[in-house]
């Protein structure tokens, strides 16, 4: 029997990184970077559509006691952007950490600074996804 894919989001005010998991939601995959900019739903609504989204992890960056932050309310208010535009269910995830472990994992492979600023926010959408999939286990 064939499940819906996962998207992770891990949201950002100039990229947002989009990530996929399999059909059977197993496996986190980096998937594309979008920029925060008019078009965003639309293209975003594209991926959902061909890909066979059927719900999306959003990261929710809570401050290290687990409390909002700025960024924490501005994730806040893209979810209701989002659930505005986009017909597909949202449910948050704590993403602590996901960037820092994002760039550690890329500085690793050996990616170069500039190489990794151009994929770390898929990379980080990844993790939320693989850490989500991971603690439904």
């Amino acid at each position: 029997m064939k499940k819906d894919r996962l998207m992770g989001i891990d949201y950002g005010e100039k990229r947002i990184g989009i990530a996929l998991s399999d059909p059977l939601q197993v496996i986190s995959t980096p998937y594309q970077v979008l920029a925060n900019q008019p078009g965003f739903f639309t293209k975003l609504q594209e991926i959902i559509s061909q890909e066979k989204v059927g719900k999306i992890i959003l990261g929710l960056p809570l401050n290290l006691a687990g409390e909002d932050s700025r960024k924490t309310k501005e994730v806040r208010a893209f979810k209701e952007r989002l659930q505005q535009k986009i017909d597909c269910p949202i449910e948050f995830y704590d993403e602590r950490y996901s960037t820092a472990e994002a760039r550690d994992v890329l500085k690793e492979m050996g990616y170069l600074p500039q190489q990794r600023k151009k994929i770390i926010d898929k990379m980080a959408a990844s993790i939320i996804l693989k850490n989500y999939l991971e603690d439904r286990k």
